[in-house]
């Protein structure tokens, strides 16, 4: 399972735009279809639901609390009757193109949205391969349980991100996911995550390594290789 880093400051190309100041005024509204991809009001939290994505450029104040540049902009809102509550991580796929794939935080509520639509910071949208011209995606919607965000709630994921992002100037990270955990010795533990690259011609994966001491955390080795 994916999940973005978010305990670095944004390193990819829109990182640096700051918020337009109008709340929610970069997209216009569509007509929620209730009915779309057979949704049900049943759904239960865990399961993903396929649905619909649009996308803001966020604002100052959330109803969460949290600001939108959280989780490098990797930030969303939901309906109002939505079953996901702020702060919760959802990860969310492009279903025209099932390889792109980004992991968000909820962050803000959105009026008049069903629980199977959701409002994308506008990295996140982009992120997802789409033209902002589009203006509605149709997107798969998975809650990321919490025990997929083990290993230390993605320390070295996080770790091995800004790595991967210095050895790769003109791709930015948009996921990585914990892939194995190994005891090496009663001293020493090694754990490898994947990581999601994305430009604007192409995305590729990555996969890291790295050792550490047990008890101090303290770097003993790293390595990154592509896919």
């Amino acid at each position: 399972m994916y999940f973005h880093y978010y305990q670095f400051p944004p390193l990819h190309p829109y990182a640096a735009n700051p918020y337009q100041g109008q709340y929610y005024g970069a997209h216009p509204y569509f007509t929620d279809d209730r009915n779309y991809f057979g949704y049900s009001y049943g759904f239960e939290r865990q399961q993903s639901v396929r649905g619909q994505a649009t996308w803001t450029e966020g604002g100052e104040v959330t109803k969460c609390g949290i600001p939108w540049s959280t989780n490098d902009y990797m930030t969303a809102a939901v309906g109002e009757d939505s079953p996901y509550q702020c702060g919760q991580m959802l990860r969310v796929k492009n279903l025209s193109d099932p390889d792109k794939e980004v992991t968000v935080m909820v962050v803000d509520e959105t009026r008049g949205y069903p629980p199977n639509k959701i409002n994308l910071h506008r990295n996140a949208f982009e992120a997802l391969g789409a033209n902002l011209d589009v203006g509605v995606l149709n997107v798969e919607i998975t809650p990321v349980e919490e025990s997929e965000s083990d290993f230390d709630n993605g320390r070295w994921g996080d770790y091995l991100s800004v790595i991967t992002q210095t050895a790769f100037p003109s791709y930015y990270v948009t996921n990585f996911r914990a892939v194995g955990k190994t005891p090496l010795n009663p001293h020493q533990t090694k754990e490898t995550y994947n990581l999601l690259l994305q430009s604007p011609q192409e995305a590729k994966q990555v996969r890291g390594n790295v050792v550490y001491h047990t008890n101090t955390n303290q770097v003993i080795a790293f390595d990154i290789q592509e896919l």
